[in-house]
């Protein structure tokens, strides 16, 4: 696994650990963004589709591709930070064999916009990470404090394979994922709504012992929703989980510490990660 590097809540001014994500190239070679650390993270408050990637060149290929942009969510305020990436610099020479700069081949390279993967909501299909065992698995690297592969040290008690992201590009992609989390998590039937969801409304997901509210709008989650799904637990006698992708507001925070419902943030690589001590304890000891 990579290692940490710190980047800096511009909010709060915490130093939150992020381990910069490892993508497969088209030729099989492994990619990664890379970081500008020197400049300023700037908080990300709307979300657009042409900001949410960003353009790695391969050091092997050669090809250039789009991956999600870096995010950072604060351990500290619950603030997600996008960080900076260097741009590919100009190149001289042949295009890369079978490829234009900036295209991808097939599912070696679908992560960019308008290339969906064709991924089931088992997780298989041919989604450019399926065959990728993520090196900073929410069991291994999901601490508070991250993005995707966030360094903020996850306490894991309960051996499971790693977590296979499934990027995020809809609000339907949104719920699968969440719904592979609670079963990598050892819930077992999780139920999904029927027909696609709504991106303006937040989703239920149900199992046997936990309800689960994915929020795939673009605004974070605040106080009335975090009490919602700790209702809807509480009469169902399960435990109450939230998933976001913009964040939480600073009282929805709060209030969630009181009640013992683990927050996770949702980036666009398909990672989710915890953001306070109940989604910590909830990731150590499982379902």
């Amino acid at each position: 696994m990579a290692e940490a590097v710190p980047v800096r809540c511009p909010g709060c001014r915490r130093e939150n650990g992020y381990t910069v994500p490892v993508f497969p190239c088209a030729c099989g070679s492994p990619v990664s963004p890379p970081l500008d650390l020197a400049a300023p993270t700037v908080p990300l408050t709307h979300r657009t589709w042409s900001d949410s990637w960003v353009t790695v060149r391969c050091g092997s290929c050669g090809r250039e591709s789009d991956w999600p942009h870096p995010e950072v969510g604060c351990g500290q305020c619950g603030t997600v930070v996008r960080v900076a990436v260097h741009p590919p610099t100009p190149t001289r020479g042949p295009t890369p064999q079978g490829s234009a700069p900036g295209e991808g081949s097939g599912a070696g390279s679908g992560a960019g916009p308008g290339a969906r993967g064709g991924v089931r909501e088992d997780g298989s299909g041919t989604d450019p990470r399926a065959g990728w065992t993520a090196g900073a698995a929410a069991g291994d690297g999901g601490g508070r404090g991250g993005g995707a592969g966030g360094g903020g040290g996850a306490r894991t008690s309960v051996p499971r394979p790693p977590f296979r992201p499934v990027t995020i590009r809809t609000a339907r992609d949104a719920v699968v994922t969440a719904a592979l989390y609670l079963r990598w998590l050892g819930f077992q039937d999780v139920r999904q709504p029927d027909g696609l969801p709504i991106p303006s409304a937040a989703v239920d997901l149900r199992a046997p012992g936990v309800v689960a509210q994915v929020d795939p709008t673009t605004a974070p989650a605040g106080l009335r929703a975090v009490e919602c799904v700790w209702l809807n637990g509480l009469t169902a006698a399960a435990t109450s989980v939230y998933f976001s992708l913009a964040g939480y507001t600073e009282e929805a925070r709060s209030r969630a510490d009181d009640l013992g419902i683990p927050l996770f943030v949702m980036d666009l690589t398909g990672m989710p990660q915890p953001v306070n001590d109940p989604a910590d304890d909830l990731v150590g000891t499982g379902a």
